[in-house]
């Protein structure tokens, strides 16, 4: 069993807004992608911040409440080098952690509308 299948995606995902909130992350949205054929996880949770420090913070808050909640780590994070999109993949949730101008770009929300797309309110 990986690590990632220890809780339910549920609790996975609600674990990971609420470090995106805790660091003040914009226009949370989670996309739920379990019955769209050929997705690549069951998951996204897309939202920014509004500066490289903002975009780290709120990474490392979904590593750090992942860990000492539940013990589940990333299985891998790209990205970190320049913070403009940041993306953890947790198997079956993908995390993107955007600088507001390359999420607007790659509009990712579009992209994988087919999906359940739900916003947060802030």
């Amino acid at each position: 069993m990986q690590e990632s299948e220890s809780i339910s995606i549920d609790e996975k995902r609600q674990l990971i807004i609420e470090a995106i909130q805790e660091k003040k992350g914009k226009k949370i949205v989670t996309i739920d992608l379990s019955q769209v054929e050929n997705s690549i996880c069951d998951c996204f949770i897309i939202c920014h911040g509004d500066s490289y420090t903002q975009v780290d913070a709120i990474t490392e808050s979904i590593e750090k409440r992942l860990k000492e909640n539940v013990g589940v780590r990333a299985h891998h994070i790209e990205g970190l080098r320049n913070s403009q999109w940041v993306l953890m993949d947790f198997f079956d949730i993908l995390v993107h952690v955007f600088q507001e101008d390359f999420r607007t770009f790659y509009n990712l929300e579009e992209l994988w509308a087919d999906g359940d797309v739900v916003k947060l309110e802030e």
